[in-house]
């Protein structure tokens, strides 16, 4: 046994039944993978990770990768290099790639499925083998020498890493300092420092390749301050020959510096980058010889945003697992409606009103965000569709794009906090002990609401970049289907209440978009009694509009997972999907009664915020 609980049910359940994956899968750019195909991949990957992969979870909790100051090398525990390597071997990550570089096309929709299992049994190892998919960035941006990299990076297994923060910058890119001076040879030299680097080095690939923002210098053309004058640039860890991926035997002048002391998932490598800094130049390529750095590297950060979500979701659903595992089987106290008999005989937890509350709360949202993830990544499928067929789903990516930051958002706090209050609390004391893998969840979940941009910096984008620079088109969009939804004529009639509360909660939420637009514009220059300072009042509630989205949109996918189960119980089943179906069920009414009638509150909340917080001196803090 490992600490490893996968539902593979529910994840069929949302590609097949709802999401009606099948439809694509053995067609166009899939026609090697049809839905035969795909339950086999499935099913293999979901015995690989909870059998294999899963076991040196725990062991490098007592075994942590070592790094040496004066060679500047990490080394990994063995344990753990072995899971990764099984993970390499069984090239899963060729269904990520597009065939010029050595892929299979598989739709997002069934990659990301696949990667929830990796991602719950044993996250780092998705966070290292990130080469491959890190080198699809570099063929499609890339001029014929960066292709040829780009295959040695999926071919040779390298690593690689995305090196934006720097120690005083932070999550503001643009005051990055790191320069790049170009060189008579076609390659530039990288100096600077670079702080949080995962996977910033490891001894389980030959080689790694380092994806750098950096501003170069003495370069017209290259742009000014700011993100802007941001260019990326291929940066190994050691040379090699450009034709033949061959390591020259040279140490390129990136070295680790220092590696992070963390809180939890402790065998992912953070480290602080120097480059140049220790008499060995750190030299690279200019991606694609242009200077479009941000707008590369967004690709690398797009991907990241949703491995964050879907890593978070991934331990949400195993916590909840284990905790429901946990209950069946813990005897504890007497049933409460045993009138306080003190003959009346022991009952497993499960048996206890409150236990049970927690229990559909994690169900309910785990299974939500579930759906979340696939249903961002089906619109995926929809972007890479179109792209195969040499044209453009705008609507398709602009869905994608809104979706993203709740995804990340969204995603990450749910499950950080329900891990925490809920799952671990089933366990009661017995949860805080390393006996069981809930206190090592709650440890390495927290890092999901920090990295890849926080979720305040989730919120800001949703709102500023996802909505207003849309001009609301997108979320418009969405809001349309989901209303279409609500009052088709063929909806199911047991769920006429739900979808009341459903209607009610995407009233609210469109309230609350209208009334940060309205201050939003009323803070601008020339605007009417405008204040400047009424752009706080909008920044005062970007991350709750983040939750509130989330909850409509999680309500609705489970609706929808609902209804398609009502139907099956409408048929004969049999009495294991029966049991599933009507899980489901109960799953989409509880979120519904329970979460729904909040956003009301926290709608109300928004209108009443005040400057107040804003006026008030930092030493009444």
């Amino acid at each position: 046994m490992t600490h490893y609980k996968s539902n593979l049910r529910d994840i069929e359940f949302n590609l097949f039944e709802v999401l009606n994956r099948q439809e694509v899968l053995g067609t166009g750019p899939y026609e090697e993978i049809d839905a035969e195909t795909a339950h086999e991949i499935l099913v293999e990957v979901e015995n690989l990770t909870r059998t294999k992969l899963a076991t040196s979870f725990s062991d490098h909790e007592r075994e942590q990768p070592s790094f040496d100051p004066q060679t500047h090398d990490v080394t990994m525990p063995e344990s753990f290099a072995k899971s990764y390597h099984q993970w390499m071997e069984a090239e899963f990550f060729r269904l990520e790639l597009p065939s010029e570089i050595g892929g299979t096309p598989a739709p997002p929709s069934l990659t990301w499925s696949i990667a929830e299992m990796l991602l719950g049994a044993n996250p780092a190892i998705h966070m290292y083998a990130a080469g491959p998919k890190f080198g699809q960035v570099v063929w499609a941006n890339g001029t014929e020498r960066d292709k040829k990299i780009a295959q040695h990076m999926v071919e040779r297994k390298w690593g690689a890493t995305m090196v934006l923060t720097e120690p005083d910058a932070g999550s503001d890119v643009g005051a990055g300092r790191t320069k790049a001076t170009p060189n008579d040879d076609g390659t530039w030299t990288i100096e600077g420092v670079k702080r949080f680097i995962t996977s910033g080095d490891q001894d389980m690939t030959e080689n790694i390749m380092h994806l750098v923002l950096a501003r170069p210098v003495g370069v017209e053309g290259a742009g000014g301050p700011g993100t802007k004058g941001l260019s990326l640039f291929l940066v190994p860890k050691h040379h090699f020959d450009l034709e033949t991926g061959e390591l020259t035997g040279e140490r390129n002048g990136a070295f680790v510096t220092n590696v992070e002391h963390k809180l939890g998932i402790q065998v992912s490598t953070t480290c602080e980058l120097t480059f140049s800094g220790h008499g060995v130049p750190a030299r690279g390529w200019l991606l694609g010889e242009v200077h479009n750095g941000i707008k590369q590297m967004f690709q690398v950060i797009e991907y990241a945003r949703m491995m964050v979500g879907t890593k978070a979701i991934a331990t949400g659903s195993t916590g909840y697992l284990n905790a429901l595992a946990y209950a069946k089987e813990r005897v504890q106290g007497a049933d409460l409606a045993s009138g306080g008999d003190r003959n009346a005989p022991r009952v497993t937890i499960t048996h206890h009103p409150d236990v049970r509350r927690s229990l559909m709360t994690q169900k309910a949202f785990v299974e939500g965000m579930r759906a979340l993830v696939l249903y961002t990544a089906s619109i995926q499928d929809r972007v890479q569709i179109a792209a195969a067929g040499g044209s453009r789903d705008t609507a398709a990516e602009a869905i994608n794009d809104l979706l993203l930051p709740v995804v990340k958002g969204y995603g990450s706090e749910r499950s950080w906090v329900l891990l925490g209050t809920e799952s671990l609390q089933t366990f009661g004391g017995s949860g805080f002990l390393n006996d069981y893998p809930l206190e090592q969840y709650v440890r390495d979940a927290k890092i999901d609401t920090l990295y890849e941009g926080t979720t305040a910096i989730q919120g800001q984008d949703l709102f500023f970049r996802k909505i207003v620079r849309d001009n609301g088109e997108a979320l418009g969009a969405m809001s349309a289907e989901i209303e279409e939804w609500v009052e088709s004529p063929t909806a199911h009639p047991a769920l006429e209440s739900e979808r009341s509360l459903l209607q009610r909660g995407l009233e609210d939420a469109g309230m609350l978009v209208a009334l940060m637009v309205q201050q939003l514009r009323s803070s601008l220059p020339g605007a009417p009694d405008g204040d400047p300072r009424n752009v706080y009042l909008t920044g005062l509630n970007t991350t709750r509009l983040l939750m509130v989205l989330g909850d409509v949109v999680v309500a609705w996918l489970l609706l929808r997972g609902a209804e398609v189960a009502l139907t099956k119980l409408d048929a004969e089943v049999s009495e294991t999907d029966k049991a599933f179906y009507t899980g489901k069920v109960a799953a989409a009414r509880w979120f519904c009664a329970t979460v729904l009638p909040k956003l009301t509150a926290e709608r109300k909340i928004a209108e009443r915020t005040t400057l107040d917080v804003m006026d008030l001196p930092e030493d009444a803090f």
